[in-house]
């Protein structure tokens, strides 16, 4: 018996902003001479990244100060931008309203009534509030109160992966079991003030989105069933991606190690983690790969042996959306089921630590 994908529901904020509205963004945080400029420019270009929502834009069209009124301009050097508790006071009321969207979207998908949800998995890294998301879905799409209810938190771009592994245990542990798993995510509640080298990178890459799944166990040959899940918590890599709450907002410390690591450690357990399936790292004809960022995504492809054509899909998503954390691979996985994607499909996904988690669908 195994869990198998039923249907999922993707949602982003209606407004957008471009890679070179964004780069303006940032020159409006902080002293930026002509040269830090150019670096902007530069990195903002490199990002893969086209367009980007946020639930904090009022249109997409007009004077940015007029669109982004939540960001003002750095008064000085020393201005840190809103603080934290303002951040989470839009978390509150604007997160609630897309994971809906996207879970309603997947119980459409999946020709589910909202009372057949037994369990409810909620996945987000970057708000907190309570009563929150998970009771927001429970009253607006009108599921059962006895719902059970899981929250994974602040594990970030990796979480909806820890999410899934959550669903197929009450699948395979229940086999009546039907879960439904949300991952929201306002990246762009977070953009930071100043020229932080860590934060600067993080802002040229970050969005705002949701996406939600539908699991139903089967014991027929269904694509897209989950057939096994892993982690790996990498060595000595505590220092290369960290996530922390900080008084203007969650900062990310994110080292240029990260590629180093992943073409030092991944190859090797992958391939250990698949043997234990009877697979080879050969043997995957597909790959949904988290886009934490372009480097992220050649790193994969260069530790595994991969083409470029494998990360098409992925590379799509982030030039479309930019890296919505946790949401983003079910974006990716939505897409590869849509375009018939051939199987075995490892989706691969990293965080903080630097820990990497995978996903085997058959």
């Amino acid at each position: 018996m195994m869990m198998r994908i039923d249907g999922i529901g993707t949602a982003v904020p209606e407004h957008s902003i471009t890679q070179a509205q964004a780069v303006d963004l940032q020159r409006s945080f902080g002293v930026v001479d002509d040269k830090r400029a150019r670096v902007l420019r530069a990195l903002y270009r490199r990002s893969g990244i086209k367009t980007r929502r946020s639930v904090l834009l009022r249109a997409s069209e007009g004077p940015l100060e007029e669109r982004l009124s939540f960001y003002p301009h750095a008064r000085d050097e020393q201005d840190c931008g809103p603080s934290t508790s303002a951040r989470m006071g839009v978390y509150e009321t604007a997160a609630p309203g897309l994971a809906v969207a996207a879970a309603g979207r997947a119980l459409l998908a999946s020709d589910t009534r909202p009372e057949e949800i037994t369990h409810l998995i909620t996945v987000s890294c970057t708000g907190f509030v309570s009563p929150g998301v998970d009771t927001a879905l429970v009253d607006q799409l009108g599921l059962s109160r006895t719902a059970e209810r899981t929250n994974v938190g602040f594990m970030g771009c990796h979480g909806a992966l820890n999410g899934l592994r959550a669903a197929r245990s009450f699948v395979e542990a229940d086999p009546d079991a039907v879960p439904l798993l949300c991952a929201v995510e306002l990246c762009t509640l977070h953009f930071a003030y100043g020229w932080d080298p860590d934060m600067l990178v993080a802002n040229a890459l970050f969005g705002d989105g949701a996406a939600a799944l539908v699991g139903r166990s089967t014991d027929t040959d269904d694509p897209w069933r989950v057939r096994a899940t892993g982690t790996f918590l990498m060595a000595d890599s505590e220092d290369a991606m960290s996530w922390r709450v900080g008084d203007h907002g969650f900062r990310m410390t994110l080292s240029a190690q990260v590629p180093i690591l992943i073409e030092a450690n991944l190859k090797s357990w992958l391939a250990q983690w698949l043997g234990e399936h009877g697979l080879a790292i050969a043997d995957i004809a597909s790959w949904a790969v988290h886009p934490g960022g372009p480097r992220i995504l050649t790193s994969v492809q260069t530790a595994l042996g991969l083409s470029r054509d494998h990360t098409s899909v992925s590379r799509s998503v982030l030039a479309e959306n930019g890296n919505m954390s946790s949401p983003t691979i079910l974006f990716i996985i939505d897409r590869m089921r849509t375009e018939g994607a051939d199987l075995p499909c490892v989706s691969l996904a990293f965080g903080p630590g630097l820990a990497v988690e995978a996903t085997l669908f058959l």
